[in-house]
């Protein structure tokens, strides 16, 4: 049975979920603050998250950023009032799966809860978990970017969506469109400039102080290649 924690200050809210999931097959968990989430993904292993933007005691984008860093292969769902796309973007960069705004269709939460599993399944089983390229070691599953001598890279959300896209497309011209249906999270809307924003970002780390030595180059006016070669 797929475990879920639902963290959210409203009582009702709380309830109504729990109850509602349950009737899915969904072993449900519910606290209403920050530092109780904390506790319960401390004692237990849970599969899926769902986190609510506005809590008591904590603002849910620490308690999402501190979850991607200790549990970093858990889908996480942010459930919010705040559905402003600055705040949707926000919440997917700094490790949400996908971001919900309130209010919404329970059966739609059921639907994208199903999806982030999927796509949780589908990267450990239809890829290898370790690929290595120029040097580096990228763990998909955990989401961990390694260089050659042992030091471990942050990647933001979005950064995380382009370097597989990246790798599943080794040597191919990659046009910013094409790199948008990629790697774009559910229900947030990408412009070019952000996906350039985004590449340039990773390029700096796979780069270091020498951005020509990232594996990502630009094509002018077409798009971008990722030069290296993978190894599974």
């Amino acid at each position: 049975m797929i475990q879920c924690l639902l963290v959210d200050d409203d009582p009702a809210i709380r309830s109504l979920l729990a109850e509602y999931l349950e009737q899915f097959g969904f072993e449900m968990h519910a606290v209403g603050d920050a530092r109780n989430a904390r506790q319960e993904l401390a004692r237990r292993a849970y599969d899926v998250l769902l986190l609510d933007l506005m809590l008591p005691d904590e603002d849910g984008l620490g308690v999402c950023q501190w979850v991607r860093r200790e549990r970093p292969q858990m889908p996480i769902i942010m459930l919010t009032a705040q559905g402003d796309p600055a705040s949707r973007v926000l919440g997917l960069e700094l490790g949400a799966d996908d971001y919900l705004p309130k209010p919404f269709e329970p059966r739609e939460l059921v639907a994208r809860i199903k999806a982030v599993l999927r796509r949780g399944r589908g990267i450990a089983s239809a890829h290898a978990e370790h690929v290595r390229f120029d040097g580096w070691t990228f763990n998909r599953v955990h989401r961990e970017l390694v260089a050659a001598d042992g030091l471990v890279v942050a990647l933001s959300a979005a950064e995380y969506r382009l370097l597989c896209a990246f790798l599943e497309h080794p040597g191919r011209l990659l046009s910013r469109e094409r790199l948008i249906d990629l790697s774009r999270a559910p229900g947030v809307v990408v412009n070019e400039r952000s996906v350039d924003l985004a590449v340039s970002r990773l390029r700096s780390k796979l780069g270091g102080a020498d951005r020509d030595k990232s594996p990502i180059r630009t094509v002018r006016g077409e798009g971008y290649v990722f030069g290296a070669a993978v190894q599974l």
